[in-house]
């Protein structure tokens, strides 16, 4: 135990005895632990915030909208526009079987909205019982649309949180009524604020009947259907599935409306599903090279930490000698060059991770409520753990080479060197 402590004494004496050459090493170790770790906290950071962006959305969504059917080579036709039906809606849910959930909406961004206080703008949506089931909307107040309301083509709203404060400033709305186009509603319920920062598009939408938006404001143009929609939203029976269930969905829609339906430009969607893989590869990608810069930059500080270990050995080479000629062993030598160059690479390598983890949790305060879209940055358990595997590994070759070429050092060449 004694002998231990005399080696750990010898290793700070020798390490303080060089204060600005230390320093300086253990600045670029420290600093490359540092960049390392934060750059990997920022991108799962941007990867988090991309993630919950998308399940504001709704769970494992697939929207599919109405879209054209292109001109096809040795034909007179040109590209025709078709609108998604009603029908089409009920035929996803009776004949895909991969679908487990699928709601059919009207979006209208014509339509004026009058209280008796004041008026906005915004859209309004015609949907059915189940769509908060598949889109995320979460009610602050009172109710969403039940069967009666549809059944029935009740005049009901329910609204989002941004037009609910426009509409009634400082004053309850529920019971209370307002307007679409002239025609009277009776406020149900208030939606949840959804969305970060200022994206207030989904707060500004208001909620009625799809059967009273078929009633009082269809889609209406030429040659569009009396149960016209604007959108088919469904989900998948799991994530892996998604394609299938799109080619389901594909095929449905294509039979209905005459059209093949290998032909994927006939088809507008978003599958946030795909998105969501898309968005996390990107950012798996961006870890992987950013942890091979990392090891890269640590491998360099252990390169640099070797050099200064060998320029040690040739500095204190009579020490090494006269401490042979004393009686010290060859295995005492290693040991405490060894643990010098593995204490160096430790103690900044633990600074950095301290430092890195100090930083995130400064931004993370500063940041606050993550309005910006991207959740703060965090210590990353993985790259932590890599950190301090790669430090473990550069250290102990930082130290064995050094503390091998003194152990090796004969005592009579080591005296005798000036």
């Amino acid at each position: 135990m004694r002998v231990l402590i005399d080696i750990f004494s010898q290793v700070f004496q020798s390490i303080s005895a060089n204060k600005l050459r230390s320093f300086l090493t253990m600045f670029g170790i420290a600093w490359g632990v540092a960049s390392l770790l934060l750059l990997i906290g920022l991108g799962e950071g941007f990867r988090s915030g991309q993630r919950r962006g998308l399940s504001e959305l709704g769970t494992d969504v697939i929207m599919l909208f109405g879209g054209t059917v292109p001109a096809l080579p040795n034909q007179h036709t040109g590209m025709q526009p078709y609108k998604l039906t009603l029908g089409d809606a009920d035929a996803v849910r009776q004949q895909a079987p991969h679908v487990r959930n699928a709601t059919a909406l009207i979006n209208r961004g014509d339509l004026k909205e009058v209280s008796e206080f004041s008026s906005a703008g915004g859209p309004v949506m015609g949907v059915e019982v189940n769509f908060p089931e598949i889109r995320h909307l979460p009610i602050a107040q009172g109710r969403f649309l039940d069967a009666d309301d549809l059944a029935q083509a009740r005049q009901v709203v329910v609204l989002g949180q941004k037009n609910n404060d426009l509409l009634f400033p400082g004053r309850p709305s529920l019971g209370a009524f307002i307007t679409l186009n002239g025609y009277r509603f009776q406020v149900i319920g208030v939606a949840t604020r959804i969305g970060r920062g200022n994206d207030s598009n989904d707060n500004q939408k208001i909620y009625i009947p799809l059967s009273t938006m078929m009633q009082l404001f269809a889609i209406k143009g030429e040659n569009i259907p009396r149960d016209a929609i604007s959108s088919i939203q469904y989900q998948p029976l799991t994530e892996d599935i998604n394609e299938t269930a799109k080619a389901e969905v594909h095929r449905i829609v294509g039979k209905r409306h005459g059209f093949d339906p290998s032909l994927t430009e006939a088809f507008e969607e978003w599958d946030t599903i795909k998105s969501s893989r898309t968005v996390g590869i990107i950012f798996t990608a961006m870890d992987v090279f950013l942890g091979g810069v990392g090891i890269v930059t640590l491998a360099l500080g252990a390169v640099g930490i070797i050099n200064i270990m060998l320029v040690t050995v040739t500095e204190r080479t009579k020490e090494i000698g006269l401490r042979k000629a004393l009686g010290a062993t060859n295995r005492s030598i290693m040991t405490q060059f060894f643990l010098e160059g593995l204490m160096l690479t430790g103690i900044s390598g633990v600074i950095g991770i301290i430092g890195a983890g100090v930083l995130m949790l400064v931004m993370g305060k500063t940041m606050g409520n993550n309005d910006m879209g991207f959740d703060p940055p965090t210590l990353v358990p993985w790259s932590a753990a890599m950190a301090l595997g790669t430090l473990t590994l550069c250290g102990i070759v930082a130290g064995i080479y050094p503390a091998h070429r003194a152990a090796m050092l004969q005592p009579v060449e080591a005296l005798r060197k000036e």
